[in-house]
């Protein structure tokens, strides 16, 4: 199915009002899903769903995410003096979803993130007083967010008072939350951005691969028939992404909570957009090209393959690295990314868990999109008239000075030495052909203290 120019531009206007637009064939082309399970489970994290569907694909174990995904980001509209009562209305909105949806892709996440702006506006005294330190970093757990090396100079980095993450397998769960929660009127929302996940992990066409030929992305032909993603490798392997609660303030031991359990089950959360050249990725680099950019050069894969193991054995270290550049010229995404993102060694937490040595520690929520760069933006300029094949990047670290290494590690700035080369160099990875346009860092409390935090301190 293909979209003219128009029939995008009026699905999408549509969308914006919360009607049908482009995100809507992503029921039709789906098709039924997959079952789910269905669980009442409540975490005392905002960040984790359960009942996630596990399959195997080409004998990796990979998590099934839910289809269909919505950030909406803005500013609080009340006073600071009367955020006390605005935190009990959001938080019985919040409740209310809570129990008419469980915490999984079937029925509904909802993660509720809050920024800088925020707490120096409204609880400035609390924030300085009971925001976790990082220990290694010698700072907060929330930084400012920052343009790294192969960022281009107008990235965006955004001053938002909160952003709120949706997911479901269901859109109707999705849009009655959304509706839900801009009708207490205590947010204006600044953007919308939507989009879906889903690789053709049960046969057929996969949605990234149906949606970019539907909206007629450059490139969309080349894309493999069941790619996850866009540029063709499946990206949530289990062993690939942060287990259980590691990404939590307290699991690693990396946060000081200075005296007060406030934001323990909590956690960073940075939220980035990133437009992708996948017309550059297929026509410029062949599929060994590909998998040594994305993973590790000489790494000896079957042509076709999009899910490639990257368990704990398969780490590199930052001298593996380095010996890799000098004899390739080339670091690889994933290799470069693993100095700082996987555990150096075996880490026993405070509740008895063992994370072996090579765990991942990130957990990842990152979608597709055709939002260019937003799907609706309260400035004009971030609402493209076509669509564009991009990423919502969202990922939950235990600090936000852990995200920043990893960033900085993926352009070549690694714990044993940086890597020369130029930014958007071929040989760094994927900065080729990734062009981020926005930025910023949040604070996710715990389900507790998810609604207007500190408010009542």
């Amino acid at each position: 199915m293909k979209l003219t120019r128009r029939q995008f531009v009026v699905g999408s206007a549509a969308g914006a009002a919360g009607a049908a637009g482009i995100y809507e064939l992503v029921d039709r082309l789906a098709g039924s899903s997959p079952a789910r399970t269905v669980s009442p489970v409540r975490f005392r994290e905002q960040h984790l769903l359960d009942g996630i569907r596990v399959v195997q694909e080409n004998d990796v174990e990979v998590l099934v995410p839910p289809l269909h995904h919505r950030i909406l980001t803005a500013r609080v509209t009340v006073d600071p003096a009367d955020a006390r009562d605005a935190q009990r209305e959001l938080e019985r909105v919040l409740a209310g979803l809570d129990g008419d949806y469980a915490p999984s892709p079937a029925g509904l996440g909802v993660t509720v993130a809050w920024a800088g702006p925020y707490f120096e506006r409204f609880v400035p005294a609390a924030a300085r007083r009971l925001i976790p330190h990082d220990g290694r970093a010698g700072t907060s757990v929330l930084l400012d967010a920052e343009r790294f090396p192969s960022d281009p100079p107008d990235t965006r980095l955004e001053r938002n008072d909160v952003a709120i993450l949706l997911r479901s397998a269901v859109q109707a769960h999705i849009d009655d939350a959304a509706k839900r929660i801009r009708a207490t009127k205590l947010l204006a929302v600044t953007s919308v951005r939507r989009g879906f996940a889903g690789g053709g992990f049960d046969g057929g066409t996969s949605l990234p691969k149906q949606l970019a030929v539907a909206a007629q992305i450059p490139g969309a032909d080349l894309i493999p028939d069941t790619a996850e993603l866009f540029l063709g490798f499946t990206s949530t392997q289990r062993a690939g992404m942060g287990p259980g609660t590691i990404a939590n303030f307290e699991t690693l031991g990396y946060v000081d909570f200075r005296g007060s359990d406030y934001f323990r089950h909590g956690t960073h959360m940075h939220l980035s957009h990133i437009h992708e050249d996948v017309e550059a990725w297929y026509l410029n680099f062949d599929f060994d090209e590909r998998v040594s950019t994305a993973f590790r050069p000489n790494l000896d894969v079957r042509q076709g393959t999009q899910t490639v193991r990257q368990g704990p054995k398969d780490v590199s270290t930052d001298a593996d690295v380095h010996r890799q550049y000098r004899r390739t010229g080339q670091m690889g995404h994933s290799a470069a990314i693993q100095t700082t993102s996987r555990l150096l060694r075996d880490h026993v937490a405070a509740d008895g868990t063992t994370y072996p040595k090579g765990t991942a520690v990130p957990v990842r929520a990152d979608f597709n999109t055709l939002d260019n760069p937003f799907a609706w933006s309260e400035r004009a300029d971030e609402i493209g008239v076509l669509p564009a094949a991009g990423v919502h990047f969202v990922v939950f670290n235990p600090t936000g000075d852990d995200f920043r290494r990893n960033r900085r590690a993926m352009d070549g700035l690694l714990p044993g030495g940086k890597i020369e080369f130029e930014p958007r160099a071929r040989g760094q990875g994927f900065n080729s052909v990734l062009s981020t346009t926005h930025r910023q860092n949040f604070l996710v409390p715990p389900r507790a203290h998810r609604s207007f935090p500190l408010a009542e301190v």
